[in-house]
């Protein structure tokens, strides 16, 4: 009759062989490579581009679109102060001081908001249509 340590011993051993897989797979060369492939690649500006440039937009952007996709996170929210779209009592120092400078500073940033908001790809165009759908309903 085995003693309690010997009882202890056995079922550990048992436990550590049972946990042991019982067949080790070598991994393929492709797995392997597949783990170690960079994540990403570097391009230094006048080298050919690694992969092809984005497509161009079909179109032109509406201001809604522009407005959905790059102002409505301060804009539709009112974060950092900005005028929420069709708030009147918001916009209405702004458009005192006349669109010309409402426009420049949408372009240029102003306060904590940073240049062309977060559309880096918007024209200026794109930017008076963004202005023109927030202030439409004023």
């Amino acid at each position: 009759m085995a003693t309690p340590l010997q009882q202890l011993l056995i079922a550990g051993l048992a436990g550590m062989v049972l946990a042991t897989p019982l067949a080790a797979k070598e991994p393929t060369n492709d797995e392997i490579q597949s783990r170690i492939k960079p994540v990403g690649e570097l391009y230094i500006e006048g080298d050919a581009p690694a992969v092809a440039a984005a497509a161009e937009p079909a179109g032109p952007r509406s201001g809604a679109d522009i407005y959905q996709a790059a102002c409505f996170a301060c804009h539709g929210t009112g974060a950092l102060n900005a005028p929420k779209k069709d708030d009147a009592n918001a916009w209405a120092p702004r458009l005192a001081q006349g669109m010309d400078v409402v426009l420049k500073h949408a372009i240029d940033g102003f306060n904590a908001m940073p240049p062309r908001g977060t559309c880096a790809d918007c024209s200026d165009e794109d930017i008076q249509a963004a202005i023109d759908y927030m202030v439409e309903g004023i």
